[in-house]
């Protein structure tokens, strides 16, 4: 009775935060955005700094119209949001926080997380396909382009962390992490982070959606409820990369004083701003760009610290 209960305890927790940390890191891409480009940003909801306006915004989303087009696949367009939101649930299932405290501890867990992110992706394509709208099947074979240049370097940039570790359980990962590793796996996380954001299809790899262009990609023919599990999908991709990130790279738990879960947090906060500085300093790049970026770099870099890995690994073998 006793296992049944943690279960469920763990199982609340992992859905509380899969609801209140994508929130929170929309509310902060409002409120950093807008001090980087000197502006104030939505002040009045909520009272003190609009402190609510992701809850407004989710209100007004709620209050919206439900229109399906009529040239639409029904099914797949009303599938193509869970499929794009769901998979983030799941991955932060295996992300841990502090020691013994994880809602799975699967021995393939680092497998399992990128197996499933990938999946995410699919959400926009279905969205793209079933919409009946030429703008939107292009932002779907937009994201099934990303999708395939920047899963590689993003495995591979992971497969070196799990060489010096020597496990793909990521509480192990993160039991394994030395301090060291900062410089030796430099490159793999960042190559990491990169590609990640690319997935996410975030600024300044939003060709898919590139309102300029496209009007709003995969997402042009949502209204409602729909479109905002768009945004919540967006939001928690966010928080699974810069977690994910800060337990194969920075440590996770690991620092001087604080409790481990304050650090974990802390180290994803810190990507989080990263995240929104990127979307602020850099502008779109072009598909030629983003395919020669995925190829011509971040492949090889992953590459070369895989091979720095294994040779690491074989020095100081006993």
């Amino acid at each position: 009775m006793a296992e049944v209960l943690e279960a469920a305890l763990r199982l609340v927790l992992v859905v509380a935060a899969f609801l209140v940390l994508p929130l929170i890191a929309g509310q902060a891409e409002h409120k950093v955005m807008a001090h980087m480009q000197s502006r104030l940003g939505p002040m009045y909801a909520g009272g003190f700094h609009g402190w609510a306006q992701l809850i407004a915004d989710g209100v007004k989303f709620a209050q919206k119209e439900d229109v399906i087009p009529a040239a639409a696949d029904r099914r797949v367009f009303a599938l193509a949001p869970a499929v794009a939101l769901v998979p983030y649930l799941l991955v932060m299932v295996v992300i841990p926080v502090a020691p013994g405290l994880v809602g799975v501890d699967l021995d393939a867990g680092l497998f399992f997380a990128l197996a499933v992110m990938g999946v995410g992706v699919l959400g926009s394509i279905m969205a793209g396909w079933s919409s009946g709208n030429k703008y939107s099947l292009m932002g779907g074979m937009r994201s099934a382009a990303q999708l395939m240049a920047y899963e590689l370097p993003l495995v591979l940039a992971a497969s070196s962390v799990a060489m010096a570790a020597g496990t793909l359980s990521l509480p192990d990962i993160v039991g394994a992490w030395q301090w060291w590793w900062l410089p030796w796996q430099a490159i793999g996380a960042v190559v990491f982070f990169v590609a990640g954001l690319a997935e996410l299809r975030r600024p300044p790899f939003d060709m898919p959606i590139a309102d300029s262009e496209i009007i709003m990609g995969p997402m042009t023919e949502y209204t409602g409820m729909r479109f905002a599990l768009f945004m919540l999908a967006e939001y928690a991709g966010i928080i699974v990369l810069c977690a994910l990130t800060t337990v194969l790279f920075l440590g996770g738990w690991h620092g001087p004083l604080l409790p481990g879960v304050v650090w974990t947090l802390l180290k994803t906060a810190l990507l989080v701003f990263v995240v929104i500085w990127v979307r602020v300093s850099y502008p779109r790049l072009r598909e030629d760009q983003l395919q020669r970026l995925a190829w011509i770099a971040l492949v090889p870099l992953a590459l070369f610290q895989l091979a720095l890995t294994g040779v690491v690994r074989v020095l100081l073998a006993p």
